[in-house]
């Protein structure tokens, strides 16, 4: 299958990955705890995912997938050498805030923590891979949540700004393309994941939400203004996590459903993008009595400082009913409850497979927001197989791959401009919802199962050599 000419010369190919899902080495190089190090394996995942912590601690007895991931943090050169292998052009990573303030709110940054970064990048750069950075990946360092209580104090807008500064003045002259929040919508669905809000019993929870999140909005502004007074050409965006809702029917209640809950999701990327509150998030706060706090001089912030692009993941579209009897037919997919959709398939997670969709996603933010889009996740996690030879015949994977990014080279022929793509986990990675390594997204295998064992060996699978000719091309052949 050939697509010429489909992508730009200069698109930038590559993968993605979370400091959190790949490095380990959760208290090495004087890095603090995080709060991803409280999230086990099992049963009790799914209630401290949503901010029902009852320690901040990890606790005897409990599986933490993080405290040593894939091992990133001592394999990095080995790992970097597989993507340069692949041809990557980029390949976006993020910065774990806990290595460079192991508390948050420390008066000095951990030079070893910066250090680590530094190598990585130097590293990358060697190989010819352009970083690209986001700054909190479902990160906060355990201090920040005890002390202050995360996003719903104000103190952190501070201790962020801090810490972004720090970043851009230490990597200036390495990194050019930057994201601030991922999927900053994950605030709304897993709390404690996005926010690291934790909740007691009598907390209004959605006032908590959104207070913390008008902290994250201003973060980031302030962020988006200290990258470009410090690096000047950089690129600096957001992230949200997308996928549109269709209406299940043309009844006009299903269509105004589905319109509410995609803007649930695009509010964020409103006020990151456009730099104002739009009018019906505040008619939400109003008929929710909702009472958001906002400082003298929040709103020139936002309004000044809007980001120079839109990252998104796109894995799977939702659907959406009024109709009763037809919630009763709801499938879990990424986090986000959909009603099941009979026109397209499933991944073995229950997500759906909906490569137009994938297109549609990519027309409506463009139209939306009129700015460069950056693919920053999108992939299929699936059981892999290794056979006696070491081989992973992963050709679901190229498929699923081949139509997604068929349909976004349609979008960029639509008209939507496209900065590039990072297919989620090029390596394979613990799974942020559930823990789980059994879930791979990887071009490339880690010996290594949901209990922690394995040699954690890395076994390239048939997708790796597709993808590496699918960037030799440029697109062009898939």
């Amino acid at each position: 299958m050939t697509r010429k000419d489909m992508f730009p010369k200069g698109f930038l190919w590559g993968g993605a990955t979370a400091a959190n899902q790949v490095e380990g080495g959760y208290l090495e190089g004087g890095k603090g705890l995080t709060t991803v190090d409280l999230m086990p394996t099992g049963k009790n995942r799914r209630d401290i995912l949503l901010g029902n912590v009852n320690s901040f601690t990890p606790v005897e007895g409990e599986f933490y997938p993080s405290h040593e991931a894939i091992d990133f943090y001592h394999r990095y050169k080995e790992d970097i050498a597989l993507f340069a292998e692949m041809g990557f052009k980029t390949f976006r990573l993020s910065i774990s805030w806990a290595r460079i303030y192991p508390n948050g709110d420390d008066a000095q940054p951990n030079e070893a923590g910066l250090q680590f970064y530094d190598d990585v990048f130097d590293e990358l750069l060697k190989c010819g891979i352009e970083p690209l950075v986001t700054i909190a990946h479902f990160d906060v360092p355990v201090n920040l949540v005890e002390k202050y209580g995360s996003w719903k104090n104000r103190k952190l807008v501070e201790l962020f700004e801090t810490y972004a500064t720090t970043l851009f003045t230490r990597y200036k002259n390495k990194v050019k393309y930057w994201m601030t929040f991922n999927e900053i919508n994950m605030l709304l669905h897993l709390p404690f994941v996005g926010a690291g809000l934790a909740f007691k019993e009598g907390d209004n929870k959605l006032e908590i939400q959104y207070q913390a999140a008008h902290h994250q909005l201003v973060a980031s502004a302030l962020a988006v203004k200290a990258c470009h007074e410090i690096i000047p050409g950089a690129m600096i965006g957001c992230m949200l996590a997308a996928g549109m809702v269709y209406p299940y029917t043309c009844n006009p209640d299903d269509v105004f459903a589905a319109m509410e809950k995609d803007r649930s999701n695009f509010f964020f990327i409103d006020v990151q993008s456009r730099g104002e509150y739009p009018g019906y998030a505040k008619r939400f706060f109003e008929d929710n009595n909702l009472s958001i706090e906002m400082e003298p001089g929040d709103e020139e912030v936002l309004r000044n400082h809007p980001v120079d692009y839109i990252g998104f993941s796109y894995y799977s579209s939702r659907a959406t009913s009024t109709d009763p009897e037809v919630l009763k037919n709801m499938t879990s997919g990424n986090v986000f409850g959909s009603v099941s959709n009979p026109y397209v398939s499933k991944s073995e997670w229950g997500w759906t497979i909906d490569p137009k969709g994938f297109r549609i996603t990519a027309n409506q933010l463009y139209d939306r927001y009129q700015k460069p889009l950056f693919v920053v996740e999108n992939g299929l996690g699936a059981i892999d197989e290794v056979t006696p030879n070491d081989e992973i015949n992963d050709d679901y994977r190229i498929e699923y791959l081949r139509e997604h990014i068929t349909s976004m080279g349609e979008a960029i022929k639509d008209g939507v401009e496209i900065l590039g793509y990072t297919s989620w986990g090029p390596i394979d990675l613990v799974s942020a919802s559930t823990g789980e390594m059994k879930k791979r997204y990887g071009y490339v295998y880690v010996d290594r199962d949901n209990e922690g064992n394995g040699t954690l060996k890395r076994i390239k699978k048939k997708s790796f050599d597709w993808y590496k000719n699918v960037i030799a091309t440029n697109g062009e052949e898939l």
